[in-house]
């Protein structure tokens, strides 16, 4: 297993240093691609409701919020049970006390559309396989208004067969509202950079970029000024307040220079995979794992150490660090550990995402 996990990595920081030679110095994108605008978020609906048909895998008599549910359902339903209510539905394992959720989009979504819902078992049902939610509302996640956004109903599909409590019901969930996402407020939009480009430097030449190619077209001052490093506001020009998604669709298609962030190193333990980004430097140290010795920088002069070979000796890289310890056949999980030492120690200049 370990075998397989360390040809896959050698195999990885192989393509990816090939792809990092071929990658132009003056690489562009677009401005879309690293910022959103603001006002255009996914919203959630959410709701209790009951799955029935289930093959005896449902929560049976020990849930009593389950049979409380299927009491009230029963009576809404023009089906009221008798004095002893609970006594009278207890042996009911074909029914299920699940939560209900569903994404609307972004880009907002009209009346009478249908979207996923994902359905989720909070008793003790063993399986929703073969189960079919009952037709149930859906509110949205501020519970002080109880307002119906949607009804959701239908047969429940799993995900992952492994994963029996939780299923999906496709284009189960039907809207009984609109879902307009506002994206102008004051005369203004505000474009929100991606947590991976949220910088002070890439906020400002955003703000810079939009000024210089934008403003002179429109013929009056300064039309965007950065807020902080996540957000960017860019007032729409008299021209375009009759035509605002105009204006908006110059702005995101705008060209822009491929933003320079703070140098980072993500590590995703599951995968054994090591992303480093540029030049990643590491501090002068003496990197001791189990049965390997590596001198990074003047840490020291004692020997047995593997010097780590790089042009600059008192700013060495990260990357070759990692290719002279995989050069020593070390496994991907102690380059890890090793890597989360360095951090430990103040000695990984870079900013550590684990996965």
């Amino acid at each position: 297993m370990k075998n397989k996990i360390y040809h896959r990595f050698v195999v990885f920081l192989t393509i990816l240093t090939c792809c990092l030679a071929a990658a132009p110095l003056d690489a562009r994108t677009i401005l879309k691609s690293i910022c959103r605008l603001k006002g255009q978020e996914e919203n959630t609906l959410q709701g209790l409701g009951i799955v029935v048909g289930l093959k005896g895998t449902g929560d049976g008599s020990s849930f009593l919020p389950m049979l409380r549910s299927l009491e009230k359902v029963m009576k809404v339903m023009g089906e009221p049970l008798g004095r002893k209510s609970l006594d009278e539905i207890k042996d009911a394992k074909n029914v299920a006390l699940v939560t209900v959720t569903a994404t609307i989009p972004a880009a907002g979504a009209r009346q009478g559309d249908k979207i996923d819902c994902v359905v989720s078992s909070i008793g003790s049902a063993k399986s929703l396989a073969g189960g079919r939610l009952f037709l149930m509302p859906l509110i949205g996640p501020d519970r002080t208004n109880p307002r119906i956004y949607a009804f959701a109903e239908g047969p429940i599909t799993l995900d992952d067969q492994s994963i029996t409590n939780s299923g999906r019901v496709f284009e189960g969930c039907q809207l009984e509202e609109e879902f307009f996402n506002a994206f102008i407020k004051d005369r203004k939009i505000t474009l929100v950079l991606d947590k991976n480009h949220a910088d002070f430097q890439v906020a400002q030449d955003v703000a810079e970029l939009i000024n210089s190619r934008l403003s002179i077209q429109t013929g009056g001052g300064p039309l965007a000024r950065a807020l902080n490093q996540v957000n960017v506001e860019v007032f729409i020009p008299p021209q375009y307040r009759e035509d605002p998604v105009l204006f908006v669709s110059q702005v995101l298609s705008l060209p822009i220079m491929e933003p320079q962030t703070a140098p980072r190193v993500v590590i995703n333990e599951r995968a054994g995979s090591i992303v480093i980004s540029g030049d990643v430097e590491i501090g002068a140290a003496v990197v001791s794992h189990k049965n390997i010795v590596v001198e990074t920088g003047n840490a020291g002069n004692a020997r047995p150490f593997v010097p780590v070979n790089s042009a600059d000796p008192g700013s060495p890289k990260l990357k070759a660090l990692v290719e002279t310890l995989n050069a020593l056949h070390v496994a991907t999980p102690d380059i890890i550990d090793i890597i989360k030492g360095l951090d430990r120690n103040g000695r990984l200049h870079a900013q550590l995402i684990i996965e």
